[in-house]
């Protein structure tokens, strides 16, 4: 079945256009600096820095965050159909994969709080005990996941099994 996807219109497109490849992973790198980018912002504010930010004006920063992380399953997505035989046994990529679905669901989680709890911060002047519980694992998540999508590229070679 994934030789059948690989061997595709669509895959031969993405592999074989000349805008192609190029195409998608420059969509795809750009969804991941606005990913990687505004996740920093917000959990660095929880941290206590960009004391200029208020704590309620955060959660205006997560719709760019769910567009940008749908726009990195689409355009990851439209990748991996180049090579589904590949990716599947490669450890870089399952890696950053796995990595993703955590940093989705502790993001997730960090919405749900500042949506509750922001309000109360910004009167109070801190971040309460659960809204900072999950910041070093989040930081820690969305740089694995840089770390390995840019070794995806170059541990391409290094299979499971």
């Amino acid at each position: 079945m994934l030789a059948e996807l690989e061997n595709s219109q669509f895959s031969v497109l993405v592999r074989g256009e000349l805008w192609g490849w190029p195409l998608i992973l420059t969509l795809h790198a750009l969804g991941t600096a606005v990913v990687i980018g505004f996740i920093f912002i917000i959990n660095l504010r929880l941290l206590g820095l960009f004391e200029t930010i208020p704590y309620a004006s955060l959660k205006r920063l997560f719709p760019l965050v769910w567009a940008a992380i749908v726009l990195q399953f689409l355009t990851g997505f439209a990748l991996w159909t180049a090579k589904p035989t590949r990716y599947v046994a490669d450890v870089a990529f399952l890696l950053k994969f796995s990595c993703v679905i955590i940093g989705i669901v502790l993001t997730s989680y960090l919405y749900g709080i500042i949506k509750r709890e922001a309000a109360s911060w910004d009167t109070a002047g801190s971040v309460s005990s659960p809204g900072i519980k999950f910041v070093a694992p989040s930081l820690l998540v969305w740089c694995v996941v840089v770390m390995a999508g840019r070794l995806t590229a170059y541990l391409g070679a290094v299979y499971l099994g």
